[in-house]
């Protein structure tokens, strides 16, 4: 008896990929860009007669220029069309900021263009953030394109999103790729709106974008410290070295109005704080030490070095920043054993409220302010006294309404058991290895 030959997949047709979705293109055309007061007033008369939201963007010089300013900005509204301004060539947008008076802002990642329309004088009454929406949704991507083509079933081009936006004239291919980031960005806020409404989560988004139409970056600590590659160098005095380097160079990007790593790379940083070299040619010899400003300004960064040669050891930075946060999570067992008990608890809880209510964890509550209440939390113990002590705490950080609904309950449990096991089973306390550091962590 013959058994049957196994089957072949060889013959057999491959599996076709699914068509690409229709391409995304301007449905109105596109529009000069606006560089003239009487232009700018046509777009405001415009504006003001149109209806519904605006949806706004703003294209910003990152990795050529040294500031985040604005150097575009798209606005489309119903009725209105779609408008691009350059705002470099007015003195003021007062009168753009007048007729967006009382309207709803719409935009994709509002943290990051908020900052370069606030300066220059641009600040929404209310705003609806598409990005926010599709993370409090629990989208797994949520970047304009992918949520474009999953709700909306088009395609947008991005193969302009890192070019030098200070470039004067832009390419009207550019300008085309700025204008659809606000071709359906109304449309992409009502779907979202919807399922909001429908999965009960409007409230959360409101509170959430009451927060960020005041968002103000907060400012960088010991921004140094992120040099890339600094965890390979050792001592103190190299630590030094990368500190003054990082600030000469910082200092030279900001005079030039380029970013920094154009004068040189990080790389280069951590390669001269590696070999202290003392003069100019022994820096220019050093293997690693290279960019576009290292010969022009080798003389300088090698007079920087022999600076940090002469300090005293107290003058020099240490490897840990010094800070008014919590330790990092690694070495809370080996500090405060209940600290890192609470902490576990609490993480594994959120994890899994965050899985309930399809949200990513740190929507939940972000998680210096966790980390900080666990590490510090009130002092009493009793009931309702507790759980007013850690509203007020969460509060005080600026978690808004719904996050502490969600989280207050969890932490205080966390407070509460770690403190209960403890008492009674102290080999249950976790030892240094087990609570896990972030996978990325903060800046305090």
């Amino acid at each position: 008896m013959t058994s049957d030959p196994p089957p072949s997949d060889v013959g057999e047709p491959l599996e076709e990929p699914p068509p690409l979705a229709e391409l995304l293109v301007l449905r109105d055309g596109l529009t000069d860009v606006v560089e003239t007061d009487e232009a700018l007033r046509a777009v405001c008369d415009a504006l003001a007669a149109g209806t519904g939201p605006v949806a706004i963007d703003a294209e910003r010089a990152s990795g050529y220029r040294y500031s985040n300013r604005a150097y575009l900005i798209q606005l489309r509204r119903e009725g209105a069309g779609t408008s691009l301004i350059d705002p470099i060539a007015f003195e003021s947008l007062a009168p753009l900021q007048e007729v967006l008076e009382g309207t709803e802002w719409i935009l994709h990642a509002a943290t990051q263009d908020l900052p370069c329309l606030n300066e220059v004088g641009l600040y929404p009454s209310a705003l609806f953030d598409t990005e926010l929406a599709g993370r409090l949704l629990g989208y797994p991507r949520v970047g304009l394109a992918t949520l474009v083509e999953t709700l909306l079933g088009r395609r947008m081009k991005k193969e302009h999103s890192a070019v030098d936006w200070s470039t004067r004239p832009l390419p009207r291919e550019w300008l085309e790729y700025a204008a659809l980031d606000v071709e359906v960005l109304v449309e992409l806020r009502d779907l979202l709106a919807a399922e909001l409404v429908e999965t009960g989560k409007d409230e959360w988004a409101r509170q959430e974008f009451e927060y960020l139409r005041t968002f103000v970056p907060a400012p960088r600590v010991d921004a140094w410290r992120r040099t890339s590659g600094l965890h390979r160098v050792r001592g103190r005095r190299a630590l030094g070295a990368v500190r003054a380097l990082w600030e000469l160079r910082d200092s030279l990007a900001q005079q030039r109005d380029v970013t920094p790593s154009r004068i040189v790379p990080d790389s280069a940083i951590v390669a001269a704080a590696q070999a202290m070299p003392l003069d100019r040619d022994a820096l220019l010899a050093t293997k690693g030490f290279h960019g576009r400003g290292a010969e022009r300004y080798a003389g300088r960064f090698a007079a920087a070095l022999r600076e940090v040669a002469e300090l005293d050891e107290d003058a020099l930075p240490t490897r840990a920043p010094r800070g008014d946060g919590p330790p990092l999570p690694r070495v809370w067992a080996e500090k405060d054993p209940v600290a890192a008990r609470r902490l576990q608890l609490a993480r594994e809880a959120m994890t899994a409220l965050a899985e309930e209510r399809n949200l990513p964890v740190e929507n939940v509550l972000t998680p210096d302010f966790l980390r900080r209440i666990l590490w510090s939390p009130p002092a009493t113990r009793r009931g309702d006294e507790l759980v007013d002590a850690v509203v007020t705490q969460l509060s005080g950080y600026g978690a808004r309404g719904w996050q502490i609904a969600l989280a207050a309950p969890v932490i205080v449990t966390a407070i509460l058991q770690a403190d209960e096991e403890a008492a009674h089973q102290p080999d249950a306390l976790p030892a240094p290895d087990e609570v896990q550091p972030d996978e990325v962590e903060p800046d305090e």
